[in-house]
């Protein structure tokens, strides 16, 4: 069956593919995408462990060398707009399919390095130059691929059904993050916990090579899109993607919603809910690390469906609907959820800090987390207690005094302070949550994932439609992937800084809540959706 269907005034037409095509289309794209993102994302499941700025970033400072992992963690997102301008070109001019072949190789090759780099202590400053390098590749190479699998997905799609297909893409993005979590989870229990520790942790970035050879056999198997291929018959491909997405006519205007709007918002949403929360338990709340990851894992796992709920939804009431909807609800219900499952997941570091409260105070506060020695003895206080992850208030008084529960205290070396927060009620061992309380901290994370999935499912389906097919590719990935790579991938090393620099473990908060009230500005005023399946900026 043939559909000829129109985009910004060009025709295009299509073979509405078999059910059994349109299977092995979507079955072999997501799980293309489950792997990709499971190679970006196995760095920041380890960082969140502790192990990457151990073992990668030289001593001094533990909270600065997490600072630091989160911050090459960042470069690599920075770098994804860059190969969505080189991949989007090659995926205009030269087709979706083997794009997405490259840039999933070059993934796949870039993580199997992290595994292999030595360790800061036997080579010095040339591991975290190794390191930084592969994640500006694993950035280049992800840049191109989303995009791809996103509409090679959606130009097989029949009309009114675009938004339930490319829900699994979205969904898949998730699933590359389970997958990380999983793959680390199956390796510590299987290995010794000093061998873990010692090596272990490579072997999750040397399973990419596995998972890129299942991925490329797989993908081989796929034909060239129908849409990419009438236009190229038709002659009607761009000659240069990258200077006509900033000279079509109205692109500028979709870009800019498409970026604002659509990308920087639902991008923060989903990393909160997954990179925050994970970050959150094990640090802030000292949630024992294995249980943490097999919460959040769970919880991101029993979330999918939601992807794949508001994404189909969104093939009957519109595209903006459920996205307007989402943000508005992020908005009201984030700092509540996180409240939850902080005080689902250490009550008693909640009952203590509520009951004797930390104020540091002194002539000279100045706190710099990323440094290894602070200049002034209220600084050094402060990078006590942020390390131990203790909420604490400020004050400026002539001389450095420290109250727990309006009591002075008069020792103030660390051991002195570990004594007196002992005293207070402050318990600093790592804690396994009650069987209600971790049902409680599931919720709260599922209530995150239908945030997630209100604003993300429905998306790949909506910037497919946004942009005509000749610069389809470059127009959809350059936004998405700014919006991602700097609203999203900035937001850990941003969020821990501001909770490092407050005291306040919530604080880190208010760069999602920021970055998603404009977003649902720029997508209330910005976005257009006349009807199901067609949507514009305007």
């Amino acid at each position: 069956m043939t559909v000829t269907g129109t985009m910004d005034g060009e025709q295009v037409a299509t073979r509405e593919p078999a059910l059994q095509d349109i299977r092995l289309i979507i079955t072999a794209s997501s799980l293309g995408t489950i792997f990709e993102w499971y190679d970006f994302f196995i760095y920041g499941t380890l960082v969140a462990s502790g192990i990457i700025g151990r073992v990668f970033f030289p001593a001094g400072n533990e909270l600065a060398q997490t600072l630091a992992a989160w911050a090459v963690f960042a470069v690599g997102f920075g770098f994804r707009p860059l190969g969505a301008v080189l991949f989007g070109y090659l995926g205009d001019r030269l087709g979706r399919k083997y794009t997405f072949l490259v840039t999933i190789t070059l993934m796949g090759i870039a993580t199997a390095g992290v595994g292999v780099i030595p360790s800061a202590a036997s080579i010095g400053l040339v591991a975290p130059f190794l390191v930084i390098t592969l994640r500006i590749l694993q950035g280049l190479a992800l840049g191109g691929e989303y995009g791809g699998a996103a509409i090679y997905v959606a130009e097989h799609s029949p009309p009114g059904k675009s938004g339930f297909y490319t829900s699994f893409i979205q969904a898949s993005v998730a699933g590359g993050f389970i997958l990380s979590l999983v793959v680390v989870l199956v390796t510590k229990f299987v290995l010794p916990k000093a061998v873990w520790a010692e090596w272990g942790w490579r072997f999750p970035f040397l399973f990419s090579l596995l998972l890129l050879a299942v991925s490329l056999w797989m993908r081989l198997k796929l034909s060239e899109s129908p849409v990419f291929k009438a236009m190229k018959a038709a002659g009607e491909t761009a000659k240069n993607p990258f200077v006509e997405c900033f000279t079509y006519q109205g692109n500028l205007k979709r870009l800019f919603v498409a970026l604002f709007g659509i990308a920087a918002g639902l991008t923060v949403i989903w990393y909160t809910a997954m990179f925050t929360v994970l970050s959150f338990l094990q640090t802030t709340m000292r949630v024992q690390e294995t249980t943490a990851q097999l919460i959040v894992g769970a919880g991101a796992l029993m979330g999918l469906g939601f992807f794949v709920l508001f994404g189909k939804l969104s093939d009957s009431v519109g595209r903006k609907t459920p996205i307007v909807l989402g943000y508005a609800m992020t908005l009201a219900l984030l700092f509540p959820l996180f409240w939850v499952m902080g005080g689902a997941a250490n009550p008693g570091l909640a009952h203590a800090a509520q009951r004797a409260p930390v104020v540091v105070s002194g002539p000279d506060c100045t706190y710099d987390p990323f440094v290894a020695k602070q200049t002034s003895e209220c600084g050094h206080l402060l990078d006590y207690f942020s390390k131990k992850g203790i909420t604490y208030t400020k004050a400026r008084t002539p001389v450095t005094v420290i109250t727990i529960g309006q009591v002075p205290v008069a020792d103030m070396s660390d051991a002195g302070l570990d004594a007196a927060l002992a005293k207070a009620g402050y318990k600093l061992d790592k804690v396994i949550p009650t069987p209600g309380n971790i049902l409680l901290i599931l919720l709260a994370i599922l209530g995150l994932s239908a945030l997630s999935g209100m604003t993300y499912g429905p998306v790949a389906a909506l910037l497919a439609e946004m942009f005509p097919p000749r610069i389809r590719y470059s127009s959809m990935s350059i936004p998405y992937h700014i919006g991602t790579g700097y609203f999203g991938g900035f937001l850990p090393v941003i969020g821990q800084y501001i909770v490092a620099k407050t005291g306040d473990p919530y604080a880190g908060l208010w760069y999602t809540f920021a970055v998603v009230a404009m977003a649902l500005v720029v997508t209330a005023f910005g976005l257009h959706e006349s009807k199901p399946g067609t949507a514009s900026a305007d």
